[in-house]
């Protein structure tokens, strides 16, 4: 990897975090008056147009007869735990203020670092930990 390639995961990553602000808000305003599951689904229609039209402007459809099936396997899985975030996402956004409802969803960044440590063994270094503990008591100082 090049120099560019090794910093351009963190444009990546703050483009994502503006977007996924982004969604928070936007999906708050749109979902007044209907069911959140419904609102879930459109949602998800919108997402899958969008992902398969960018698979087919790239080209990289052709991919998909290499795919093995241990990946297929934790792709889906991936798409189910997806699935049940965002209809339990939209059901508390419906129900709650953004502004705390947001911060709890966001912990999954703790439960994430958590699984990267146990399931892919990744290295715990205080780094890690002391800044978790601060995204959690953060997430507290949030919603109390």
């Amino acid at each position: 990897m090049n120099e560019t390639s090794n910093s351009l995961w963190a444009i990546y990553a703050l483009l994502s975090a503006v977007f996924a602000a982004l969604t928070s808000i936007l999906a708050k305003i749109g979902i007044t008056g209907i069911d959140s599951n419904l609102a879930t689904a459109i949602r998800t229609a919108v997402v899958l147009v969008m992902a398969w039209g960018i698979v087919f402007m790239t080209g990289v459809q052709k991919q998909i007869t290499n795919i093995g099936t241990r990946s297929w396997v934790f792709l889906v899985l991936s798409g189910l735990a997806t699935g049940l975030s965002w209809l339990f996402y939209y059901r508390a956004l419906q129900m709650g203020d953004a502004s705390r409802v947001v911060p709890i969803d966001k912990s999954s960044v703790v439960i994430s670092m958590i699984l990267a440590f146990v399931v892919l063994k990744e290295q715990v270094t205080w780094q890690t930990v002391v800044g978790g503990i601060l995204i959690t008591a953060g997430t507290f100082v949030l919603i109390l």
